[in-house]
C-alpha cells in the first residue's frame, strides 16, 4: 500500500482540480484529480503535502482539516491517501506534472471526469464542505 496526500484547495470560493496527462496507467490518464503524491520516509502527510504542491503546481496553501483517509486498490497498485482541505488566494498556473487545470464552482464539481480514488473526496466535499464554496 503507497501512502500518498491530496490537497483539495479552495481558491476564493471555488475548488481547484488538475488534469492528468497520459500516465503509465490508462485509467489514470486524462482525468481529473486532486494534486499531492507520496509521502517520503520521515515526512508528516502535512509535511508531504506542501513539498509535492511545490512541486507539481509550485503553490503554497494554507493547510486545513483532513477531510479523511481514502483507501483504494487500482488493478496495478494500492493506494492509502491522507486528503485536507487548503487554502489560497492565488495560483498562476504552473503545471508541471499536468495538463490542466480547471477552478470549480460547487454546481460544476461533476462537469469533469475524475480518477477513481479522487471521487470519495470529491463526494466528501459535496456533503460536508459545501458551506465553503461561494454562494
Amino acid at each position: 500500500m503507497v501512502e500518498v496526500v491530496a490537497a483539495a484547495i479552495f481558491i476564493k470560493g471555488k475548488l481547484l482540480c488538475f488534469k492528468k496527462g497520459d500516465a503509465k496507467y490508462e485509467y489514470l490518464s486524462n482525468k481529473f484529480e486532486f494534486p499531492g503524491g507520496k509521502i517520503e520516509n520521515g515526512e508528516t502527510p502535512e509535511e508531504a503535502l506542501k513539498r509535492e504542491l511545490i512541486e507539481e503546481i509550485n503553490m503554497s496553501v494554507s493547510i486545513g482539516p483532513q477531510i479523511g483517509i481514502i483507501e483504494h486498490d487500482y488493478p496495478d497498485f494500492s493506494i492509502r491517501m491522507h486528503c485536507y482541505i487548503c487554502f489560497s488566494d492565488f495560483y498562476d498556473g504552473t503545471l508541471n506534472d499536468h495538463t490542466a487545470y480547471e477552478i470549480l464552482k460547487f454546481d460544476q464539481l461533476n462537469s469533469v471526469e475524475w480518477i477513481a480514488a479522487d471521487i470519495p473526496i470529491k463526494n466528501m466535499i459535496e456533503q460536508s464542505y459545501k458551506h465553503v464554496f461561494e454562494q
